[in-house]
């Protein structure tokens, strides 16, 4: 039974954890399996084969990892760097600050390059710092793809042609948490070295399986990193996949198989195509929000999220006080603003297995909700506006034709 009952379903509207479709909760109702029996290695094989191109990337080495996002990030670094080895890192909003707050305490050189949040990554500091290093002290720039906190997106292609351009060898670490098989991502195409993800996002799991891909490049690096890690070493990983067990400690088996039903349902979909549904969530719910005479965090369109918004109030508004109200009156959950923008924006998620009408839901409840705060907004107008833009852009379903 629900800890806290409400008829119907919770419309759930945070930046992930996310919807899990029906197939992917059918998937993993089943028992426990002894996972050095033939089956088990055999799923292992498919599902790593498979994830290779939700990162696009035929090189890449990918690693399951029981663990979350965070402990993705902890694998990423700690294999490919040596303490206290120079790092370019990106600081734009909360993730971003938590990561850097993770190289830190495992002693790495962090060189920080801040931005007022609601702004992307400052790449013209970047350039500076790649252009006079050349005794290659910066051995990685590390960089958050899509910041949940304030639904900023980089230009991750900027990046590479950057490293490209100065020649410079630094190993580039991507956290794709929130924007892999959701946005558009290319990791041979943009030269990324470690891409990481977390099964709660876009993928439309529960939360409990990082996802990392190691390109051939960090693979070496990873053979002379000098920081301490057992749990996440890859060296493990890699001689189990060798041996054909795929597994150096126990996996969770009904993760396992939620994965191959979640990534069933994208490939049925198509990998563009779902980032193309993205696409017009994001575009529907700014429209939205401008409707309504509200800012969005992300203050140039270049940087727009198509996961995440995150919605500026007024100052006499405690953007708290909206999420609170619609968890308590119309069972929807929203994203609270973080740190800096703590009672500042509240954020509206519109990623992983999620349609178009489940957002025009969304989109009225805030409404509402708004109203019952003391905003003067016109009750149908953001919906209104993302109506209008949806029925001319929603494609036919294919299976259905």
């Amino acid at each position: 039974m629900d800890y806290v009952y409400a008829p119907g379903r919770n419309h759930l509207f945070v930046p992930g954890p996310v919807n899990i479709p029906e197939p992917v909760i059918r998937a993993m109702n089943r028992n426990n399996e002894d996972y050095r029996a033939p089956a088990i290695p055999a799923l292992t094989k498919t599902l790593l084969e498979d994830v290779k191109k939700i990162f696009k990337t035929t090189t890449g080495t990918p690693f399951l990892i029981p663990t979350t996002g965070t402990g993705a990030w902890e694998s990423a670094l700690t294999n490919t760097l040596s303490p206290g080895d120079r790092i370019v890192s990106f600081l734009i909003g909360q993730f971003s600050l938590l990561w850097i707050d993770q190289q830190q305490r495992l002693n790495f050189n962090v060189d920080v390059i801040e931005s007022e949040w609601g702004q992307g990554a400052n790449l013209d500091i970047l350039a500076s710092k790649l252009a006079v290093d050349s005794a290659h002290t910066i051995k990685a720039i590390c960089i958050v793809h899509n910041e949940t906190a304030t639904g900023v997106t980089n230009n991750l292609s900027a990046v590479r042609r950057l490293l490209d351009e100065y020649r410079h060898p630094a190993l580039l670490l991507v956290d794709g948490v929130s924007s892999i098989c959701a946005l558009d991502f290319r990791m041979d195409e943009w030269g990324i070295d470690v891409a990481l993800t977390g099964s709660q996002k876009a993928l439309s799991l529960p939360t409990g399986m990082g996802i990392v891909c190691a390109s051939p490049k960090a693979i070496e690096a990873s053979k002379t990193a000098k920081s301490v890690r057992v749990f996440f070493d890859w060296k493990d990983y890699l001689k189990f996949y060798k041996m054909g067990t795929f597994w150096p400690y126990t996996p969770s088996i009904q993760l396992l198989y939620g994965l191959r039903a979640a990534l069933d349902l994208i490939f049925e979909e198509g990998l563009d195509n779902v980032i193309e549904r993205h696409s017009r969530l994001g575009k529907a719910t700014r429209l939205a929000v401008e409707a309504w005479g509200l800012k969005n965090c992300t203050q140039k369109d270049e940087w727009f999220s198509d996961t995440v918004t995150a919605v500026v109030v007024p100052p006499y508004i405690d953007s708290s006080e909206i999420v609170r109200r619609a968890w308590q009156r119309y069972n929807l959950s929203l994203g609270l603003g973080l740190n800096k923008v703590a009672g500042k924006v509240f954020r509206i998620g519109h990623l992983g297995h999620l349609n178009e009408l489940q957002l025009m839901g969304c989109l009225a409840g805030v409404e509402m909700i708004l109203k019952d705060v003391g905003y003067p907004v016109k009750l149908g107008s953001g919906v209104a506006a993302a109506s209008a833009y949806l029925q001319n852009n929603i494609p036919m379903i294919p299976s259905r034709i």
